[in-house]
């Protein structure tokens, strides 16, 4: 799945436990009703990052994940979180400007017009 929308947080890497860290973006959607959609990045992932900044137009690839938890009082909640592995810079595709139509030939108007003759033209 994917993400395409403007860097509006890049918040800085957390290391979480010893062996397990993270770096939360946040993009928001282009849309008639946008959306402020927070992904993480994990381990090794964190570094794809660094070369990111607020308001830059990006396209993120993203996996849903969801897991389920006991809490203490035996209670079942179910947690989903979006995981990004992949961003790209997007382009502001701007139209090539292309040479200007050359401009149609002209035809001499005809002088020999009889509206005796028979037309034959199907429409």
């Amino acid at each position: 799945m994917e993400v395409t929308g403007k860097i509006k947080v890049v918040n800085p890497e957390q290391q979480i436990s010893a062996s397990f860290k993270k770096r939360e973006l946040v993009v928001t959607t282009e849309e008639q009703y946008p959306q402020h959609i927070m992904i993480e990045f994990t381990q090794d992932k964190c570094d794809l990052l660094n070369n990111y900044t607020i308001g830059e137009p990006v396209k993120v690839s993203i996996n849903l994940r969801g897991r389920e938890w006991v809490n203490p009082q035996g209670e079942t909640k179910y947690f989903n979180s979006i995981q990004g592995w992949r961003i790209e810079k997007l382009v502001n595709e701007q139209p090539t400007p292309q040479a200007p139509m050359p401009a149609a030939p002209t035809f001499a108007p005809a002088t020999n017009l009889n509206e005796d003759e028979p037309d034959d033209l199907p429409f």
